[in-house]
């Protein structure tokens, strides 16, 4: 009886320890008590070589879903405790590997091609200036032209860097890490 007494004064001390503080289970390290609000504002496609229609607007609402779902900040248009605004600086395509033909008279062939995306990201929090930054995060996604076509994998490739990128932004931001 004195054993799930103790047992259940542990739990409730752990539960209201986990729910009081200003961390949460993303990792974000925000005091939610100071910091209530954050503005993304639109990212422009600003690569010279190009990429998929509509990705500066696919990345930013990428960019404000994840931060909905992974801390209790209220998205406001502009403004907000912590703020962000940028584009998508670099778009490019290069191959990786060559593998040869074996034929003197057939031109050797990639077997490997990368696709890498930077994104230039400015980041400003108003309630600690030290946390300020602006800097390019890249990353990158390889694919076999042999057996896919970039036009058939470029939305996935995009899709994939996107997600990494966006992790690191979150890490360099709010979970600081």
């Amino acid at each position: 009886m004195k054993s799930s007494k103790v047992l259940l004064l542990s739990l409730i001390l752990l539960i209201s320890t986990l729910f009081g503080c200003s961390y949460g289970f993303s990792g974000a390290s925000i005091n939610y008590d100071t910091t209530k609000t954050i503005s993304i504002a639109n990212f422009f496609n600003d690569a010279v070589d190009g990429g998929l229609p509509n990705m500066g607007q696919t990345f930013t609402e990428d960019l404000k879903d994840y931060f909905q779902r992974n801390t209790k900040l209220e998205l406001v248009p502009s403004k907000g405790d912590l703020q962000f605004e940028g584009a998508i600086s670099q778009y490019n395509i290069a191959p990786q590997a060559i593998v040869s033909s074996g034929n003197q008279n057939v031109a050797d062939r990639s077997g490997l091609m990368r696709l890498t995306i930077g994104v230039e990201v400015g980041f400003t929090n108003l309630k600690k200036e030290g946390d300020n930054f602006k800097r390019t995060f890249s990353f990158y996604a390889d694919y076999d032209p042999q057996t896919t076509s970039l036009t058939t994998a470029e939305p996935e490739l995009v899709n994939q860097i996107f997600k990494e990128i966006i992790f690191e932004i979150f890490q360099a931001s709010v979970a600081q890490w």
